[in-house]
């Protein structure tokens, strides 16, 4: 009871120092709760919508996927005859029965040919209004379509896009362009994710999706009274035998779950993945901020043991502290958590993403999961300062304030210090000489682990000379307030060390990802100066295939010289050595690809390739499995016959461009795939006539002003759209690493405001001499900067190390070329000495009015 009550009594007199290190647990704890309260609340909402759209029993093709996905190669969603109706509702426990037809391979526009689609990537969805869909969704507005010239909108769409009844839209599908007015608006039962679904009457969504009539996409079965979905599934299946996918509403609302699965897990990690770096960062600053309070209480401590307190007792009463502080900082942490996901919600919706508050989930495990962390890494990174303070001796209480520094120790630590970084950059350089990319990963995750706790342990050792480097650079030009900065900077090396480590591990990663990054788009720009021979490339940016009007008004277009189609599918591959090969992927392409994707070969020539009945394969494959020149291939077309082709070139596997692509001609695939089964392309390559490429590139915008959906990039174009796509990744990265960065701050300033309380003496006495209050705080000013600097010197350096080692496991898969991207590095390494600068505000202010009198009496 007595340790708890001195434990108690030193955390609240000492609450303000404590403050900024529960405020680096808060943040941390809140990021883990609000990352699993986010991504538990969308898989609630997902689960409400597949259960609440699922029908008792649902009867589509039978190479449908699982999650009701519609799109296809051809544009056109798998069907089954209108004739699998009847034959439901005469099956014994069908309640009653109705057709849908839906499909997702399609774009709507407005009057004005904008896209009315999702910017949240999520799916535009056109089919029939039917009784399943009444159950989720409430005419609000209008009424439901009826005939050709009516369509209705979901209210989400409608308020998104300021849509109104008697608006005209069109849907633009493999099929044609097919326009109506908007007849009802329909809101949701439940809460929408961000689709955008639109509705037609039966006959029309038939003409307009599939072009024929008399098809359906599912036929959804509700069960009678006393049925179950089990047993109805039973009777159908043996009604209409094993022609078809039948699945109840638990397995299909199971198969939906699994569809955004993938990406919720990929979400939910990743997000957890940056909390951890926090957390590994204010480690860093509970460590300083304990044991600066140790070294405060010296004398404190040793007075205790002398009036008999054993070590365990001190040991033990330091560990209670950052037990309380635990508790503390988690207990808010679980709350802001719960704070930041309603916030990343709100965030999601301006995205186009819709997540409701009235789902949001709070599961027992996530107030438990923050609590155990935040407290068991606070108990855990106060062990080292509460190991030490057992260890002051009786006698410390007649020293003054301040324990000597444990020499020994610290030759210890900088010896494994020194050994971990050098196994880590003896991985590196493994990692550099690997020939495989899975092995010299290996290598590359090892030694970036070992040499990041490498130069954590021994930055105390670094920190003598960088600072004294800095301080000749940085500090010297402001005089004696410079190298008083500089020397308080150098008095407690561990100390220093330990606040620049924080901001070092934030700093290593934005530097490794930079130069990964920049290296991925100068790699691949450099390849497509290389390769590309084309004058522009037309695609749809979310993956949607090319409409066949879409594909002849670029054709159609005067300025252009030649169209080169490009598509790609499934087959089934035999190969000489006797392996069948499923689901392999194939392209197809007109022979003039050969020119405007100059592919390397190792064997043959790519033009041969396009030649009848012949195919490329790229080296590796051909390594796999025996294949050489003039082999042949049994290729079974997914939706068609089997080929048997003649190999007639081999490519390089280290191509980065198509990297692994086999080709064929399109006439060699329209030989064996039916013309109604052929695959859409998937991009299409356009070769303006000599000299016309601006007026080319102006006409081919305006021949798909119809089709919005689908982007006209020239070569700059395409590099601009790649470096963005890359830009963007990478600043989602440093926007999550800015909690860390945060986290890092807190720890400058409390290092700081806790040598300011050290040094209250010290300050009295320089104030007592003559050194100005402006002098004072521009000298605590200028340590915080050099030690930002200190911190941004090694985490930059460290970094582009594991950048650069990284870029050449890329060389292995093509990405070829190294590029630092200096501006950035320079910008980050400026931005820290800001950092200093603004970590120091507070504590220089707080020491520029003590009162010179109350400061030299301070013992």
């Amino acid at each position: 009871m007595t340790v708890l009550k001195t434990s108690m009594r030193n955390f609240f007199a000492h609450k303000g120092r404590m403050a900024l290190s529960a405020v680096a647990v808060l943040l941390s704890v809140a990021f883990v709760c609000g990352t699993l309260v986010f991504t538990d609340t969308m898989s609630t909402t997902f689960d409400k919508l597949f259960a609440a759209t699922a029908s008792d029993v649902t009867v589509s093709a039978k190479d449908a996927s699982d999650g009701g996905e519609t799109t296809s190669d051809n544009g056109k969603p798998p069907v089954i005859p209108a004739s699998v109706l009847a034959d439901v509702r005469d099956v014994d426990g069908v309640k009653s029965a109705e057709g849908a037809l839906h499909s997702t391979s399609l774009t709507v526009v407005d009057g004005d040919k904008e896209s009315l689609s999702p910017t949240s990537g999520g799916p535009t969805i056109v089919g029939n209004w039917t009784a399943n869909d009444a159950r989720t969704m409430e005419i609000t507005s209008g009424a439901a379509p009826e005939g050709p010239e009516q369509i209705m909108v979901d209210a989400d769409t409608a308020d998104k896009h300021g849509l109104k009844l008697g608006d005209e839209i069109g849907v633009i599908s493999v099929v044609g362009t097919h326009t109506a007015k908007i007849s009802g608006i329909a809101d949701w039962a439940v809460t929408n994710p961000g689709a955008a679904i639109f509705f037609l009457d039966t006959k029309t969504a038939q003409q307009a999706l599939i072009g024929e009539t008399g098809v359906f996409t599912n036929v959804n079965a509700t069960a009678a009274d006393g049925v179950s979905d089990a047993q109805l599934k039973k009777n159908v299946v043996a009604a209409l035998g094993g022609d078809y996918k039948v699945l109840t509403a638990k397995e299909s609302t199971e198969a939906g779950q699994k569809d955004v699965e993938g990406f919720m897990g990929v979400l939910k990690y990743a997000m957890l993945g940056f909390a951890g770096i926090a957390f590994l960062v204010g480690i860093f600053l509970i460590i300083n901020t304990f044991s600066m309070l140790v070294a405060q209480r010296t004398r404190e401590i040793g007075l205790m043991r002398a009036i008999g307190s054993s070590r365990k007792q001190v040991n033990r009463s330091v560990l209670i502290e950052a037990l309380l502080l635990g508790l503390v900082g988690s207990v808010l942490g679980v709350g802001a958590g719960v704070g930041l996901a309603v916030g990343l919600m709100k965030l999601m919706g301006m995205a186009g993403m819709e997540l409701s508050t009235d789902d949001l989930t709070v599961a027992w495990t996530t107030p438990a999961i923050g609590l155990l962390l935040g407290v068991v890494v606070t108990v855990l990174a106060a062990y080292l300062p509460a190991r030490r303070a057992g260890k002051i001796s009786p006698m410390a209480a007649l020293r003054d304030a301040g324990a000597p520094a444990d020499a020994r120790a610290g030759w210890i630590r900088g010896g494994i210090g020194t050994f971990l970084t050098a196994v880590g950059a003896f991985a590196l350089y493994l990692t550099s000489a690997a020939d495989k990319a899975a092995e010299g990963s290996m290598w590359l995750g090892l030694g970036v682990v070992l040499s990041l706790v490498g130069f954590v342990l021994i930055g105390p050792l670094l920190a003598g000379g960088v600072v004294r480097v800095l301080g000749v650079v940085v500090l010297r030009v402001f005089g004696p307030v410079g190298r008083m900065a500089e020397r308080n900077a150098l008095r407690n090396p561990r100390r220093t060390g330990a606040t620049g480590a924080a901001l070092m591990i934030g700093l290593a990663l934005v530097a490794c990802l930079s130069v990964v990054g920049s290296s991925m788009v100068a790699s691949a720009t450099d390849e497509l100066d290389k390769t590309v021979g084309t004058d522009f490339i037309i695609q749809n940016d979310a993956g949607q295939l090319i409409t066949p009007q879409a594909v002849t008004a670029v054709k159609d277009t005067p300025q252009v010289e030649r169209v080169t189609e490009y598509k790609w599918t499934e087959a089934d591959f035999t190969t000489p050595d006797g392996k069948t090969l499923k689901n392999t992927a194939i392209t197809a392409a007109d022979p003039t690809y050969a020119t405007d994707l100059r592919v390397e070969t190792v064997e043959g020539q790519l033009a041969d390739a396009y030649r009848p009945d012949s195919m490329s394969v790229h080296e590796k494959f051909a390594e796999d499995h025996g294949i050489s020149l003039g082999s042949k291939i049994d290729v079974a077309f997914k939706d068609g016959s089997t080929a048997g082709l003649t190999v007639r070139a081999i490519t390089s596997s280290d191509a980065v461009v198509d990297a692994g692509a086999m080709y064929t001609s399109i006439d060699t695939m329209a030989k064996y795939v039916p013309a109604d089964k052929m695959p859409l392309d998937m991009l299409l390559f356009v070769s303006a006539k000599d000299g016309r490429q601006d007026a080319a590139y102006t006409a081919l915008k305006d021949s798909l002003h119809d089709y919005p959906q689908y982007t006209v990039r020239d070569q700059t174009d395409y590099k601009e759209a790649l470096k963005d796509q890359i830009g963007q990744l990478l600043n989602m990265i440093y926007g999550l690493l800015a909690l860390a960065i945060v986290v890092a701050i807190l720890g400058v300033v409390n290092t700081l405001a806790l040598s300011v309380v050290e040094r209250t003496r010290e300050i009295g006495l320089m104030r007592a001499i003559g050194l100005s209050r402006r002098q004072l705080r521009r000298m605590i000013r200028l340590e915080s900067v050099v030690i930002a600097l200190f911190g941004a010197l090694l985490g930059l350096g460290l970094g582009m190390g594991w950048g650069a080692t990284a870029q050449q496991l890329l060389a292995l898969e093509g990405l070829k070329v190294l590029e630092i991207p200096w501006p950035t590095i320079i910008g980050v390494f400026i931005g820290s000495a800001f950092v200093g600068l603004f970590a120091a505000l507070v504590p220089a202010f707080r020491a520029g009015r003590m009162n010179v009198l109350n400061a030299i009496a301070t013992e």
